[in-house]
């Protein structure tokens, strides 16, 4: 019976988790099934390592510790201790602090609470057992702790402690025990180091913030069906954090980072300046959540670095979202050079990575979320209306032409003044240059002659903070295209947009283009047009928009 419970619990507080915090995490993605089947280790004598444990008057103390501290499910305390835990069929490897090389008292004070009792198992108990069965030989082997930190045995130590001598490769029942002459040192991983270091509180507030349990029901237990619908005897909830999802994993213990991380003052000012481009108008939903997650995800998503997917980190570093399409964002030339994201700044070392502190957050927003916007002509899904004109997608590989394509609209008379509007997506509450980038005829015929100009007026369609359509006439100046090259031509200068339209799915955020062409205007103009986007360039900061 106990068996069956201790597998229960486990398999609830054992599943793979993202975070390292989540506590206690008791195995790397292994096969639960495997390990459960897999129960014995050669040995002679009958006891379990509890028992085998409670034999060694110098670990009275560490038994003290394993008998009170209880393992945690959802992140509540079960009824199951680590005495209980090693006292069971599993099978461990234990390696065992004497008395007098830990605070015994601090410890067991802590675990009278449930936050205290999840550190204890995390950072102290998880810190000194293994699921790996490993001996102590001349050879060093590496394993994973059942705190998921890696360590080392082999020479007569464990991660550099020593092994009390003639005390190691105890043979259990249940595993193998060594005995240390001290603790073994618990070494935070970059997502633990924003969660515990007060220096990076307000950060670390953010990130645990997003830890989520998602139900898992191939690892639950089921119970009978009540009214058609499954229900659990015993439900297991994996733990997530849907922020690290996206920005890059700095609790797993098996990659490695360069994290860049501010101390408080400088990480709030930094995020305030975030959240001041992702105000949302009144009428979304949630839009105070979707501020603070997407300001969140604009700083830590050029601030984590992986160190699988570099090519050459000395002379540049690249993000996961970097796109050979777009070179402009998310990469950062000679990072540890003067001038560079790293050069000046505090550097750290932690179990899956790099910290470093700089004392002045080493990008602007035009470096990073405050991108350009380019409302691709070709894209006819970004077309919201049109009158009396026909238009075509046509293609040109040039390095002057975005995206390798335009918009062919002509007037469906010769005389008819057309009109399209343009969808803008992603935009932020900042400001702008609004251009159009018209193109010259010589892109479809290059041999075209007598070339005109295009006239046209132009729209900017907008919300204010309380969601209420707005429609900037762009001072109603009337615009020409330049025949001979491609023209980008500003519709508005320093455009602010009150409040941004981030990820949103509707038609708030438009450019509408007007043909203005009078009849005795005809042979002067062109009322075809090669539109190669709506473009929109970035031009400063919340501060200096005040």
């Amino acid at each position: 019976m106990m068996k069956n419970i201790l597998k229960n619990y486990l398999l609830g507080i054992g599943a793979c988790c993202v975070t390292a915090a989540s506590l206690p995490a008791l195995t790397a993605c292994s096969e639960w099934d495997d390990h459960y089947d897999n129960l014995a280790v050669s040995t002679s004598t009958d006891l379990t390592l509890w028992q085998t444990m409670k034999q060694q008057p110098e670990l009275s103390d560490f038994c003290d510790v394993l008998n009170q501290t209880m393992l945690l499910r959802q992140h509540k305390k079960t009824g199951v201790s680590y005495a209980n835990l090693l006292d069971g069929v599993q099978t461990f490897t234990v390696m065992a602090p004497v008395n007098g090389t830990f605070s015994k008292d601090s410890l067991l004070k802590m675990v009278a609470t449930d936050r205290g009792d999840s550190i204890v198992a995390r950072s102290f108990v998880g810190n000194h057992l293994s699921y790996a069965i490993v001996s102590d030989v001349d050879t060093p082997k590496d394993f994973f702790l059942l705190s998921r930190k890696r360590s080392t045995i082999g020479g007569g130590n464990v991660a550099g402690v020593p092994i009390v001598a003639g005390r190691s490769n105890l043979m259990a029942k249940g595993g193998i025990l060594h005995i240390l002459t001290a603790p073994l040192a618990y070494r935070n991983n970059l997502y633990e180091a924003m969660l515990n270091n007060p220096e990076y509180a307000l950060l670390g507030q953010q990130l645990r913030s997003y830890e989520q349990d998602e139900f898992n029901p191939g690892q639950s237990v089921p119970g009978d069906m009540v009214d058609g619908e499954q229900i659990y005897a015993d439900s297991v909830f994996n733990e997530r954090n849907i922020m690290l999802e996206r920005v890059g994993l700095i609790a797993d213990e098996d990659s490695t980072f360069w994290m860049i991380a501010p101390a408080n003052d400088e990480w709030q000012r930094v995020f305030s300046e975030a959240m001041d481009y992702f105000r949302f108008d009144a009428t979304v939903e949630n839009a105070d959540s979707l501020q603070r997650y997407w300001a969140n995800y604009a700083l830590l998503n050029d601030a984590i670095f992986s160190r699988t997917i570099q090519a050459s980190y000395k002379d540049s570093l690249v993000t996961y979202e970097y796109d050979k399409r777009y070179p402009k964002y998310h990469v950062f030339h000679r990072p540890f050079d003067q001038g560079g994201i790293f050069y000046g700044a505090k550097e750290t070392n932690f179990s899956n990575g790099v910290l470093y502190t700089p004392e002045h957050w080493p990008f602007t927003p035009v470096q990073t979320y405050l991108r350009e916007i380019r409302s691709e002509g070709e894209k006819t899904n970004l077309i919201l209306g049109s009158d009396r004109c026909d238009y075509v997608s046509r293609t040109h590989a040039a390095d002057s032409v975005s995206e390798s394509g335009y918009l062919d609209i002509t007037a469906k008379k010769s005389t008819d003044n057309w009109f399209m509007t343009f969808k803008l997506e992603n935009t932020l509450a900042g400001t702008y240059d609004v251009c159009a980038v018209v193109l010259p005829m010589t892109v479809y015929n290059p041999d075209a002659v007598n070339l005109r100009p295009c006239k046209f007026k132009a729209e900017i369609n907008y919300v204010d903070e309380n969601g209420e359509s707005q429609t900037f006439n762009c001072d109603n100046m009337t615009f020409k295209s330049d025949p001979l090259r491609v023209d980008t031509i500003v519709l508005a200068e320093n455009f602010k947009f009150p409040v941004c339209n981030y990820k949103q799915e509707n038609m708030k955020i438009s450019v509408k283009l007007m043909c203005n062409i009078m009849a005795r205007e005809t042979a002067s103009f062109s009322r075809e047009m090669f539109l190669d986007c709506i473009y929109l360039r970035p031009k400063s900061t919340p501060q200096e928009d005040k």
